[in-house]
């Protein structure tokens, strides 16, 4: 199979930022790999093994060390499973998994199962979201509840939006390797400045081949199977996944939408204090 980074040097700077990201959390931790169908999946394991555990989902072009700085705070009231999804700039394995079929589902129930959880909470940010939303329709099965955030598969934004804002920033950043492109572009998508997000995504671009197949959305009478409960945080100024928009469709399509919450601030990326607010909506949820 054909590697998904450029090169081994930009592999390992890649990870090295991993590493550094994960060492900056001054967590305790231990790394855990799990075999599936689908390749070696790695997992950041922290917190109190005798508390209920969660398992939490980071973004497109992100990394699990980047998921636990999202959910930080977590720890404390969980046993916090942070996984590296395939195909992504991290430690799993790169096999390319299809939005179009089962195969997150498929692959995220193999990881549930191999870590024999119970009862698990799911939580997950943008792409992540897919990932579970992917989870719950194959099957629901050891699932407790979910939390979406900004998630993918539901609603798409204006199309046109995307590519001026988004896309064409991305590639003026490849071509020339101006880092003001990447600050272009990280403005429209995050709701504060983020300097590890420059470092790494600047990284990622130039060393990674991204996935630029579109998202799909999840059809209706998919949705209105799931009976899993779930609450979904979305982000008013979100130009990929708008928030207005995606509670207008989750109201309609989801019978076991729980809670809802609009980030009225918020850009596709929340601030450090939507992050916490999640965490605490996280926390009522087991209390």
């Amino acid at each position: 199979m054909e590697s998904l980074y450029k090169s081994a040097t930009g592999k390992a700077e890649i990870l090295n930022l991993y590493n550094q990201k994960l060492k900056d959390l001054n967590i305790n931790y231990q790394y855990q790999d799990v075999e599936t169908t689908f390749g070696k999946t790695n997992l950041i394991i922290t917190g109190d093994v005798s508390k209920p555990p969660v398992l939490i989902v980071h973004g497109s072009n992100g990394c699990a060390p980047i998921a636990l700085e999202t959910y930080s705070g977590l720890e404390s009231h969980f046993q916090v499973f942070a996984v590296d999804v395939l195909a992504q700039p991290n430690k799993s394995a790169e096999t390319k998994l299809s939005m179009k079929n089962d195969d997150y589902g498929k692959w995220l129930h193999e990881v549930i199962d191999v870590l024999e959880l119970k009862n698990v909470t799911l939580a997950g940010f943008s792409f992540g979201g897919l990932v579970i939303l992917k989870a719950l329709e194959f099957k629901d099965s050891n699932i407790k509840e979910v939390f979406l955030t900004a998630p993918a598969y539901l609603v798409n934004g204006n199309p046109l939006k995307a590519l001026f804002k988004v896309f064409i920033p991305m590639k003026r950043f490849i071509k020339t390797k101006k880092i003001k492109y990447v600050e272009r572009f990280l403005n429209e998508l995050f709701t504060e400045k983020d300097a590890f997000a420059t470092q790494f995504l600047s990284k990622v671009f130039l060393n990674f081949k991204m996935d630029f197949t579109p998202v799909p959305v999840i059809h209706r009478r998919e949705a209105n199977l799931l009976k899993t409960p779930i609450t979904l945080i979305a982000a008013q100024n979100d130009i990929m996944f708008p928030g207005v928009k995606m509670l207008k469709r989750a109201n309609k399509i989801f019978p076991s939408l729980r809670k809802t919450l609009l980030l009225e601030q918020s850009k596709h990326v929340q601030n450090s204090a939507d992050n916490k607010r999640i965490v605490n909506l996280m926390y009522g949820a087991i209390e």
